[in-house]
């Protein structure tokens, strides 16, 4: 009887509820079945649980998802290291990519379409045997287990089929997002670098062919196996291969064992630092994607999955992994989401989940682009990468018939989300109404000490939390002069929540120096480089700004005048033009503000948080009041 008790709660509440759950919906959820598992009364009682014994709470997930391994562990969890340091499935063997074919051959696996309308669907029988060919591919080029191998595509098929094989081979799959300009993307290569490259000659955008081959010679990358995605054979650079003489005509490749902490993927974050981290994901990480697929978007047998992402983004292999693991399928859109064409994609489909960024979704809404479809398959939305704003996700809900929106929020280094959702729970636009399973944190204030808002410290162990960096010191960007909470190792994260009186958690953004920019991770750092180059300002300072009503956060550069001649307009339009060519195209910068000097700390470090200020007192009534 504990859901009905907790609907009566929120109908006495001031907090506005525009979805419940009804008692099917709880009973037919997967946190119900690991509740009955258990015989847990209530859910308070299952997320106590899964944060006290994380290795009963873990092993007993690996058991619903059907977790598939060579040798089975000898203990889920060894704490002899500390919790900074678990080992997971301590003595197993395994390979991640095993589990992602336990459905039945016939099985779709991927419907994917172009925005020309090309369509193409796959079975779970011929994306396996895809990824065979490509391993015996990468065998036959003469790398071995352990060798870094990059992707930068757009996501389709044959992305998702090359990222898997580079598993299943035993290599590392180095991912770069397909709208880096050459210097990000040369960057990752310097880090990482990798033996072989795939990439595709161009992306189709908008009815115009973008360059990818281009900007990927312009980075110098390594010999590149190349996707032909028009009519006309590009020019390859000598020793680069097209796509049909890369791949074996081989379709049998016995997955290579390897340890559970075998990085199987290096995922790039930004940090407060100019140079993006570099964290590896191990063969255990993606467990935490299913789970989370699994208990917090309802992700059963048979639902058709779809969230606009890039295998450069956390959200790429985590899609791939919480659709397969959990036996549903990827539904993949090859144009951009921003009109008419991809909701018509979503409801050919059959999509069940809908995972967005609240920008996307705030273009939706002004466009109304979307209200003449029928979505009425989907069950939930998802939605992660920026602070949401209540009124676009009120909108969202409504243009399924009213079906709810799963806040989503975590990070690479989390592997998933720290805080969520759950279709147990009302949902109540904009906000999140549980910590995930297995994940612990605490909200601190400038002193340590505990708040309803503050900044977010993980509470360590937790699968997926990541253990170490390809090029920074992981010990000091986590834990170092991090503060003791009750006796336990909290390791700092950067976000900014407040706990609502309801229980529930609303987000802030970051009190960092990173921002999230259209579901991007970016340093500030990493803008005022590229800008402080141009020569026109002495200084400058990047911070994101979000409206008093929330939601998703918009670029804002502080310029510290200099001897430029240029009219105030054309410096506005050199710095967007200068971070959209070398950062990423999809990052725009709102505004632009001239001043004397930046503030300052005694050891002459710039308050970011004091301009975020300045800028919110100096235009309330303007364009963010």
């Amino acid at each position: 009887m504990w859901l009905f008790d907790l609907i009566e709660v929120y109908k006495d509440m001031q907090w506005k509820s525009t979805w419940t759950p009804t008692e099917e919906n709880v009973e037919s959820s997967n946190i119900f079945k690991m509740m009955e598992l258990q015989f847990f009364e209530s859910y308070e009682e299952l997320y106590r649980w899964s944060v006290k014994d994380p290795g009963g709470f873990w092993r007993d997930t690996m058991d619903l998802l059907e977790i598939r391994m060579k040798k089975k562990y000898d203990e889920v969890l060894d704490l002899s290291k500390g919790a900074s340091q678990p080992v997971w499935l301590k003595g197993a063997q395994m390979n991640i990519v095993d589990s992602c074919f336990r459905n039945s051959d016939s099985a779709r696996a991927i419907f994917y379409k172009e925005e020309d309308g090309v369509r193409e669907v796959f079975s779970y029988d011929q994306l396996n045997r895809l990824i065979n060919q490509i391993a015996n591919g990468l065998v036959d080029s003469g790398l071995k287990k352990g060798d870094y191998v990059a992707i930068d595509m757009p996501m389709n098929i044959k992305a998702v089929a090359i990222y898997l094989a580079i598993i299943k081979a035993g290599m590392v799959a180095v991912t770069i997002a397909d709208s880096f300009a050459p210097h990000e993307i040369k960057v990752r290569l310097e880090i990482t670098g990798p033996k072989l490259f795939f990439t595709q000659d161009h992306i189709i955008r908008g009815g115009k062919a973008l360059p990818l081959y281009d900007r990927v010679i312009e980075a110098g990358a390594p010999p590149c196996i190349v996707v032909q995605a028009g009519q006309e054979t590009p020019e390859l650079r000598q020793g680069d291969q097209l796509w049909d003489s890369f791949i074996s005509q081989n379709t049998f490749f016995e997955s290579v064992a390897c340890a559970p902490d075998d990085t199987i993927t290096i995922l790039f974050s930004s940090g407060t630092t100019g140079n993006p981290k570099a964290i590896p994901w191990d063969h255990t990480t993606p467990i935490k994607c299913a789970g989370d697929g699994y208990f917090h978007q309802n992700i059963q047998n048979g639902d058709v999955i779809c969230w606009p992402t890039n295998l450069g983004w956390m959200m790429g292999p985590w899609l791939v992994f919480a659709s397969l693991i959990t036996e549903s399928s990827m539904a993949l859109y090859g144009g951009a989401p921003l009109d008419k064409d991809f909701g018509m994609f979503v409801e050919e489909a059959g999509v069940t989940m809908l995972g967005v960024v609240p920008s996307l979704v705030n273009q939706w809404r002004s466009t109304r682009c979307m209200e003449s479809l029928n979505w009425s398959r989907i069950k939930v939305f998802s939605s992660t990468g920026e602070v949401s704003n209540p009124e676009d996700m009120q909108y969202l809900m409504e243009l399924a018939g009213n079906k709810p929106v799963i806040e989503y929020c975590g990070g690479t280094e989390i592997g998933g989300s720290y805080v969520t959702g759950a279709v147990i729970f009302p949902a109540i636009p904009g906000t999140f109404s549980t910590p995930a399973l297995g994940t612990a944190f605490v909200l601190l204030d400038e002193q340590g000490q505990e708040t309803d808002n503050g900044e977010v410290y993980i509470l360590p162990p937790a699968m997926g939390l990541s253990t170490r960096l390809l090029n920074q010191d992981h010990e000091a960007v986590y834990y170092q002069g991090t503060p003791v909470f009750k006796g336990k190792l909290t390791r700092r994260h950067g976000d900014q929540m407040e706990r609502l009186p309801n229980g529930y958690f609303r987000g802030h953004g970051r009190t960092d120096d990173a921002m999230n920019l259209g579901g991007i991770k970016v340093s500030s750092v990493q803008v005022e480089e590229t800008l402080n180059a141009l020569d026109i300002f002495k200084e400058t300072a990047a911070i994101a700004v979000s409206s008093v009503e929330g939601g998703p956060a918009k670029l804002v550069i502080y310029g510290v005048e200099d001897v430029s001649d240029l009219p105030f307009e054309d410096q506005l339009q050199l710095a967007r033009k200068t971070v959209k060519e070398q950062l990423n195209p999809l990052f725009k910068v709102e505004d632009l503000v001239l001043i004397n000097e930046l503030p300052r700390t005694a050891s002459n470090k710039v308050m970011r948080r004091r301009l975020r200020e300045m800028y919110m007192e100096e235009r309330k009534t303007g364009l963010y009041g």
